[in-house]
């Protein structure tokens, strides 16, 4: 990875009106490229696990975090190319190598042997002393396509038995658009036409999210290590999705500003984003 080329795109020296950077923090943080490259070379890249049972859109998310349409390269920890199945495996994407993505896969099932492998690889990955090989967060991905019932065995295992307290995970609610579906079912349920349901689907859809945002958060607040945050996305398989949000949910949720740094300049494409944390 070219990091100065990176660097340069990243948008860290973009806030160029000093009214607008008075306004929000009173002073201007300034990255130029080469502090940027000393974040590369002493951390690596930014390093996430992903977590979450089969369809639950975790690969469609990465696609849209890195701007990419192909599947990611796995490698294996001497850099060889391998498959899938094993959650040691890196998953690296050519539009955006600055992330690193562990997956899952496997752990949905809650096989007993699964589950142990899980829970090794968060406490020996979040504890290291090796900051390059430290998870640096982890997105949690529930659809909710399975809304009636999004906690399950696996999830709550995960919360309770796999110690986080180093490592922010947010818990990422996908596959919203599905609840609109639901909302037209309900409103012809209760008499309404197709016609007359669709234009009333969105808000009743937009209801129904918040109460089961509600319902996983308070949940998941009451397990042993519960999610610094929550948030739904829609919409993340279209060519105008924004994942401002997760970003930012997950930069705001790191305790070291190094790393906020890092994840914000592995978004090569999102200036917004990046003249955002400049300010700050």
């Amino acid at each position: 990875m070219d990091v100065t080329d990176s660097a340069d795109t990243s948008g860290y020296a973009l806030c160029t009106d000093p009214a607008d950077s008075a306004s929000t923090t009173g002073h201007v943080l300034r990255i130029d490229p080469a502090e940027v490259r000393k974040h590369f070379e002493r951390i690596g890249r930014f390093r996430v696990l992903v977590i979450g049972r089969s369809n639950s859109g975790k690969t469609t998310l990465l696609q849209c975090v890195c701007n990419a349409t192909e599947l990611p390269e796995v490698f294996n920890s001497n850099g060889e190319q391998r498959s899938y199945h094993n959650i040691e495996n890196e998953l690296i994407f050519r539009s955006n190598p600055g992330f690193i993505f562990h997956d899952s896969r496997g752990f949905e099932a809650g096989s007993e042997d699964e589950l142990k492998l899980m829970k090794d690889f968060v406490t020996g990955r979040a504890s290291t002393m090796k900051l390059e090989k430290r998870i640096h967060a982890a997105w949690f991905c529930i659809p909710l396509t399975d809304h009636d019932r999004p906690i399950l065995a696996a999830e709550e295992f995960f919360f309770n038995e796999c110690n986080t307290e180093n490592v922010p995970v947010i818990v990422v609610l996908t596959k919203a658009d599905a609840l609109e579906l639901v909302a037209i079912g309900e409103l012809i349920d209760e008499g309404l036409t197709m016609r007359e349901a669709k234009p009333r689907a969105g808000e009743l859809a937009k209801q129904m999210l918040g109460k089961v945002k509600t319902r996983i958060e308070t949940q998941l607040d009451e397990c042993k290590y519960p999610p610094k945050d929550c948030l739904s996305l829609a919409g993340i398989n279209r060519d105008s999705a924004d994942c401002n949000p997760l970003l930012r949910c997950t930069a705001n949720a790191l305790n070291e500003v190094e790393l906020q740094k890092l994840v914000i300049s592995t978004q090569q494409v999102n200036f917004t984003l990046n003249i955002e944390y400049a300010v700050k």
